[in-house]
């Protein structure tokens, strides 16, 4: 009797010390993905932090002209705006040319024409919005209020149209996308 009740305890022991180290392993590895995923960058008043390995970089490549429906469905770009004051800051999400990528890329003659990219931004508890490209006026997305400590997510999805362009075309587009603040 006294050896099966030693017996359990070291198997109850063996087991908790088991469970520990998974979880911490867990948490390791969840936490080293996250800091390579997630890119932050900011100012005094606005921390923006970009959800993809890629930053603020945008690529549309592997050229395939679809419908507003699959294009809302396409790759998205996300990140996320901080409110890092106790006032309201008004900011302006923007998409624009990426042209130091273009020159080193040396694919000036390979650009997509803007007035047949599509794009899309969803900030929270808030629908798509589509524009063209070319009609987006500075390059503006969305201009937004964030209140004292607050923080708004958003997603960004670009597309060709359909029937403007041959799909396997090699023509594609290079932009980034900028958090400015406005005063």
């Amino acid at each position: 009797m006294f050896n099966n009740k030693r017996y359990l305890i070291k198997n109850i022991f063996i087991i908790g010390v088991i469970l520990l180290i998974a979880c911490i392993a867990t948490q390791k590895i969840y936490t080293k993905f996250t800091k390579e995923r997630n890119i932050s960058e900011g100012s005094n008043s606005l921390e923006i932090i970009y959800h993809q390995k890629t930053g603020s970089k945008v690529t549309l490549t592997k050229l395939t002209p679809v419908t507003d429906s699959v294009g809302l469905s396409s790759k998205e770009y996300s990140l996320t705006v901080k409110n890092k004051l106790t006032r309201e800051v008004n900011y302006n999400v923007k998409l624009e040319r990426d042209l130091k990528e273009i020159i080193n890329d040396e694919c000036g003659e390979y650009q997509i024409p803007e007035n047949i990219i599509r794009v899309s931004i969803k900030s929270t508890n808030e629908k798509d919005k589509i524009y063209e490209l070319d009609q987006i006026k500075n390059n503006i997305l969305k201009k937004d209020i964030l209140k004292p400590n607050q923080e708004k997510d958003y997603i960004i999805r670009l597309w060709v149209e359909k029937n403007t362009l041959p799909a396997g075309s090699n023509m594609h587009y290079h932009g980034n996308i900028k958090v400015k603040e406005v005063k």
